[in-house]
């Protein structure tokens, strides 16, 4: 049955049995069966034999010698197993274990290279910032990236601040869909062209228009959500759009609010979408946070905006912008979370 020969066909004889094997076994069976008769050696090794049915076969061979009575070798016996399913079986673990860490270090270096993209785009200030850096209008700036639970998942959330060449301040959030080093680039290269845009003197709904064909003509599809702000401190104006994301906070005397937003879709959603624009006068002391979905853990839309504005009697008492995001990651930062999230926060006058 292992050699796949008839029965009925005369038995196999030693001498014979090397015409079975393949042509580079034939040396190793050669030098068992020598050692066993001539050095009374025991034979443990494995070969492949080649069925008549073309179908090769691994055999594993244990024998010993048998003894005359004088010491030297009268015969030897030997057993034939078929280990065929066997070695097949241990090739696939190791070729699994061999693919699992080839797929375990891929990852690790896709990880890194989009944390650096990450690290390389996003702001690198720390505390609190002013802009612009004089005057009683300045805003008082801070920002925080919490990162997913699960430290594998680089997702594609952002904030960015920066001051503008006429004065005003351009403040935006944003995310775009997916993980990994395609979803950061994106992310780095849809940043890129905001800022561009807005030092450019693009108010912030022709902006979006730009993003959303910017992202709809990418080779890679997909889809992001932003919202963008620009402050001019001389009039205390807020003009700002957003593409299908949570409106900003406006916290002011203790109380909080969520601004009525204009239109806006997800970007690359559809092809020629048209974003709507709207202004807020905000006054001194008054609190503006811009956030990333996911920020609360557990809740989404109503729920997680209306656990932000409960925040609204801690903020009256903070300080500085940066106390203000140091009360939502005491909040909010210490929880399990699917997805990294992003909190900016302006406070408004000196």
């Amino acid at each position: 049955d292992i050699l796949g020969r008839d029965p009925a066909a005369p038995p196999l004889t030693l001498d014979e049995l090397p015409s079975l094997m393949l042509d580079e076994d034939r040396p190793m069976l050669t030098a068992m069966v020598t050692d066993c008769l001539i050095d009374a050696k025991p034979i443990d090794g494995e070969f492949r034999i080649v069925r008549p049915d073309g179908g090769v076969r691994t055999v594993h061979m244990m024998g010993e010698p048998v003894l005359d009575t004088d010491g030297s070798t009268a015969a030897m016996w030997a057993v034939l197993r078929d280990v065929s399913e066997l070695r097949r079986s241990q090739r696939t673990v190791s070729e699994s274990r061999e693919s699992l860490q080839l797929h375990r270090h891929h990852t690790q270096s896709e990880r890194r290279l989009a944390v650096q993209l990450q690290e390389a785009v996003l702001p690198p200030w720390r505390g609190s910032l002013r802009f612009p850096q004089r005057g009683p209008e300045a805003l008082d700036l801070a920002a925080r990236h919490l990162p997913s639970s699960n430290n594998a998942l680089i997702g594609g959330n952002w904030y960015d601040a920066m001051e503008l060449p006429d004065g005003a301040t351009l403040l935006s959030v944003g995310d775009l869909t997916g993980q990994g080093v395609t979803v950061a680039s994106g992310m780095a290269m849809l940043l890129g062209a905001l800022r561009g845009m807005a030092v450019a003197g693009t108010r912030p709904g022709q902006l979006m228009s730009w993003l959303n064909q910017l992202l709809d003509a990418s080779v890679q599809p997909s889809l992001g959500s932003a919202v963008c702000c620009r402050y001019r401190p001389e009039t205390r104006t807020l003009t700002w759009a957003q593409a299908g994301h949570p409106a900003p906070l406006l916290f002011r005397n203790g109380t909080g609010r969520m601004l009525a937003a204009p239109d806006g879709v997800l970007l690359g959603a559809t092809s020629g979408a048209v974003y709507g624009q709207a202004e807020e006068t905000l006054e001194d002391g008054d609190l503006l946070l811009l956030h990333t979905d996911g920020l609360v853990p557990g809740h989404y839309g109503a729920e997680a905006v209306q656990r932000l504005l409960d925040l609204a009697p801690r903020f009256r008492g903070a300080r500085t912008a940066q106390d203000c995001v140091r009360t939502v990651v005491e909040e909010f930062g210490e929880s399990e979370r699917e997805d990294d999230a992003c909190v900016l926060i302006a406070r408004i006058g000196s």
